[in-house]
């Protein structure tokens, strides 16, 4: 695949459109064939295929370290 980004499990991510709310930073909460993300202004989590996150993310804003 070409330049597919690393993201893991509580990283804070930028999306290329913002939420409804006006916020435009998610949290991964759930990672698998799907990924579940949280608005991390309203709370709102949302189900987005991992093929369609991969092209509707813009950037990893926090890397979650363990």
């Amino acid at each position: 695949m070409e330049n597919q980004k690393q993201f893991d499990l509580n990283d804070v991510v930028e999306m290329k459109k913002p939420h409804p709310c006006g916020e435009n930073r998610w949290k991964i909460i759930r990672l698998g064939m799907d990924i579940r993300i949280k608005c991390l202004g309203c709370d709102h989590s949302v189900l987005i295929p991992r093929k369609e996150f991969g092209r509707k993310i813009k950037k990893i804003l926090i890397k979650h370290s363990e």
